[in-house]
């Protein structure tokens, strides 16, 4: 192919052409890669949300493609408006038996809202979920523990919807209704159980911890955050910012050390319940000083208070209704709530979307407001 002159030039003269040749290709490959990166835009761009002061650090950063992802049960959520009552139309409580709440109104609405609660709860069960007697007509019974534990979750929802709206709308209207925790499930994702102790062969404190649980956020800190805080009522606190402080651990005077873990592995709850940092919440330059948190820290205190009012007040008094196959492994206790059960990993449940804009019923514990 070539001259022999060339040949035999080439042979007595040997040059390293791989050298040059990989200096080419890569600059190549570099300049095709940001072609791409113009064209298409950059796969792992961030983006942050600033929460505090500038120059603390204090900013959510999130890739943009989780950012502009929305929460997927989104596209199954049920919704209908609601309709106008007309004065002297009879009342779902005098036209049925047995309507301990919602009685107050009208069968249209009340039979609206129904329908709702087997699309956001039962989709694939239907009215028999909660009625035996559905296909038979009959509606009256409290034979099946779902309707009396339903009965019993209307009431918590307008609860939570009347007594909480400095959480469930802390920055515009958006309340909670079934399809908040259920998404379309009989029992709700994240709920939790007691698991503690998890290390069974040790005693004392280190039997709550070393083994990476679900509550624990699959890390080796306490196991039983959850349960003390939102049922026990436990403090939440960190250890001292000095050495060495006057106080007795044991008469709770100075928080152990084993109780900030406690705290940490609630906090890794917290951000991983909400797809958020520490800095959501607070100062990442005194995480110690309540007078430099933001403002979303209040609103979060107030969730934590409301899962308390809300496990003690309204879930664990239905334990001796629910089936054993519904109860804990380890405690036999009723399914909880906390953060997640809502959140689901967003920083606003289902996007924020206002879900109580068509469903007055169940956003106060007294007669709906029609508009």
């Amino acid at each position: 192919m070539f001259p022999k002159w060339f040949t035999e030039w080439n042979s007595k003269n040997p040059t390293n052409i791989y050298g040059p040749a990989i200096v080419v290709g890569a600059a190549g490959s570099a300049v095709f890669a940001a072609a791409l990166l113009v064209s298409f835009g950059q796969p792992f761009a961030t983006d942050s949300m600033q929460t505090g002061p500038r120059g603390t650090g204090m900013h959510v950063a999130k890739y943009v493609t989780d950012i502009n992802t929305p929460d997927p049960t989104i596209e199954d959520y049920y919704t209908d408006e609601p309709y106008i009552p007309e004065e002297g139309e009879e009342l779902a409580g005098d036209i049925y038996e047995n309507v301990q709440v919602l009685g107050d109104l009208t069968d249209a609405n009340f039979n609206r809202l129904m329908n709702a609660m087997t699309q956001w709860v039962a989709p694939d069960e239907g009215c028999a979920y909660c009625h035996s007697g559905a296909d038979e007509g009959i509606y009256a019974d409290d034979d099946l523990y779902t309707k009396v534990v339903a009965r019993n979750m209307i009431q918590m929802t307008q609860s939570i919807n009347e007594n909480w709206v400095g959480h469930v709308q802390a920055n515009q209207e958006v309340g909670v209704n079934c399809y908040t925790c259920h998404r379309g499930e009989a029992v709700p994702s994240e709920v939790w159980f007691r698991i503690d102790p998890v290390n069974e062969n040790a005693q004392g404190w280190s039997a709550n911890q070393n083994r990476a649980t679900t509550l624990s956020q699959f890390t080796s800190l306490p196991s039983d955050a959850l349960y003390q805080y939102l049922i026990e009522y436990e403090t939440i606190g960190v250890h001292d910012l000095e050495s060495r402080v006057a106080g007795s651990i044991a008469e709770g005077e100075v928080a152990s050390i084993q109780q900030t873990e406690r705290t940490y592995s609630f906090m890794n709850y917290f951000s991983n319940s909400l797809g958020v940092n520490c800095v959501f919440c607070h100062n990442s330059r005194a995480f110690y000083d309540p007078g430099q948190v933001t403002p979303q820290w209040a609103t979060a205190s107030l969730g934590i208070s409301m899962a308390q009012e809300i496990n003690a007040d309204w879930i664990l008094p239905i334990k001796d209704v629910l089936p054993d196959h519904r109860l804990g492994p380890l405690y036999a206790d009723a399914p909880k709530a906390a953060c997640k059960t809502c959140h689901k990993g967003y920083q606003k449940p289902m996007g924020g979307l206002n879900v109580i804009a068509d469903w007055p019923e169940l956003a106060t514990t007294g007669a709906p407001v029609y508009e």
